[in-house]
């Protein structure tokens, strides 16, 4: 048993949760944004793909989990929202405009699990640091 495990996967799972706030914070910047910087329609809401980090991939020897990572992020499928606004420069034909799918009521809910994670996880680096001093209080004692 490696003595630091339990830092090593708290450690990912911060980063991971880290990039999910930081994936939620673009996709709330661009709640309005009709257009891209390449100019190809509304943005698209961005979703970041979970998987279990092994212990190979840490450098250890055994091939069980060692933590999470982010496999990759991934555009959201769903359609935009089509808006009414004839007046509005990025209007269709129809007079329609294509916002993000990006929806605020969702995004501040992930918002909360992902900081709830990431506490959780710094609660377990604590505990960890704590248990690590006790035991050199032991050996020192």
């Amino acid at each position: 048993m490696r003595v630091f495990h339990s830092l090593d996967v708290s450690g990912t799972a911060l980063t991971a949760h880290r990039l999910w706030m930081d994936v939620i914070s673009e996709n709330l910047a661009n709640v309005n944004a009709t257009r891209t910087a390449e100019g190809e329609g509304p943005y698209v809401r961005r979703v970041p793909i979970f998987a279990e980090r092994l212990d190979r991939e840490l450098g250890g020897a055994k091939s069980g989990s060692g933590g999470v990572k982010v496999a990759s992020l991934v555009k959201d499928p769903l359609p935009p929202r089509l808006v009414y606004q004839p007046e509005h420069p990025d209007a269709d034909d129809n007079g329609y405009v294509a916002y993000p799918n990006v929806n605020i009521v969702r995004e501040m809910a992930d918002l909360l699990v992902a900081s709830r994670a990431y506490e959780s996880n710094l609660a377990v680096v604590d505990s960890a640091k704590n248990m690590w001093n006790g035991a050199l209080e032991v050996l020192r004692g």
